[in-house]
């Protein structure tokens, strides 16, 4: 089934919406809010499942699905953790500034936390008070946890996956060094993300779930033109249930946890850096990365950050050519 969040008040209304994103059905009288339907998954999943069913044999009342209508799906969460599943970024981001990569990166995740109470919409503008700051798009693809217990194991971590969106996680690049230099992690650098309009069940995605990834071209365009389509399969480095595990390490996690993949990223057909789509490549999930390879190969980058008034979009389609989460459509703003 598809779920989304309608804005209305801080944490949206609750509606199954129709597989081809056209139609929803309110579910409320089930439960008020995505984050409440999580807290009571076991009661309330199958009620939405049936619902889901009506909506598409049209037995039901609906009304139109506007994406532009939608908060992310979690308006806001108990808890956003990303990690950094695409193990190439990161040697890239090393690679660029001269530094090797520790043997430890491709064994033990990287992952911060960061701000979950001011989740954008997928339509909503992203708010950037200065340009200096290096504002960058990251298309990643996230999950909702149900509750995981502390020390939970793999195969326990893949269980408690409930929903699958995509994500832009916002990043200011140019503030992120003097941040990172504290010793102290993101803050400041790490402004509210946005999530598609709609999270998905696994069982909903069919063959493009297999349980620990997603399979599917990750389409991110700038200002109109094809940016990246990169494969959320290829190489990455650190399933799902790993990335669950790892943040659950330690310490419980609490239903409504948003654990993100990082940034998509894929190496080029020889190993190496990707191309751009222009050039035959399946392009970049972020600017960064691009500019990362500048430097790589011409010693510098010349391609800028995002500027006020461009336009970002993430999307996914199955292989009808249909948008499988709708569409993260956001426009740099002041």
């Amino acid at each position: 089934m598809k779920l989304a969040s309608l804005k209305q008040g801080r944490d949206g209304r609750l509606v199954v919406v129709s597989r081809d994103l056209t139609r929803c059905a309110d579910a409320t009288h089930i439960s008020q809010t995505l984050q409440s339907a999580l807290d009571h998954w076991k009661r309330t999943a199958p009620r939405l499942e049936t619902l889901a069913e009506e909506v598409e044999l049209g037995s039901v009342p609906t009304e139109r699905f506007h994406e532009k209508d939608c908060a992310s799906p979690l308006p806001r969460a108990y808890q956003w953790a990303d990690g950094s599943a695409y193990v190439n970024h990161v040697l890239l981001v090393r690679k660029a500034r001269g530094a090797d990569l520790p043997e430890t990166f491709w064994t033990d995740p990287l992952m911060y936390q960061g701000g979950s109470d001011s989740f954008l919409g997928p339509r909503d503008p992203i708010p950037l008070a200065d340009e200096s700051w290096g504002c960058d798009m990251e298309g990643e693809v996230a999950v909702i946890t149900g509750d995981v217990r502390i020390g939970v194991s793999h195969e326990q971590a893949q269980k408690s996956i409930r929903l699958v969106m995509l994500a832009n996680d916002v990043s200011l690049r140019n503030l992120i060094p003097n941040e990172l230099g504290k010793g102290f992690g993101f803050f400041q650098s790490k402004p509210s993300s946005a999530f598609s309009p709609v999270a998905v069940t696994p069982d909903e995605l069919g063959p493009m779930w297999d349980g620990l990834r997603l399979n599917g071209a990750l389409c991110v365009k700038l200002n109109g033109e094809l940016f990246g389509k990169a494969s959320t399969r290829v190489d990455m480095t650190f399933d799902f249930p790993t990335l669950i595990a790892h943040a659950a390490k330690t310490r419980p996690l609490s239903a409504g946890t948003i654990i993100g993949s990082g940034t998509v990223s894929n190496r080029g057909e020889d190993g190496g850096p990707g191309k751009r789509v222009a050039e035959g490549g399946v392009g970049y999930s972020c600017i960064a990365e691009l500019r990362m390879i500048e430097t790589i190969v011409n010693g510098a980058p010349t391609t800028g950050f995002l500027k006020r008034g461009d336009r970002v979009e993430i999307d996914m389609q199955d292989e009808r050519g249909r948008s499988i989460f709708g569409r993260i459509d956001q426009t740099v703003g002041s």
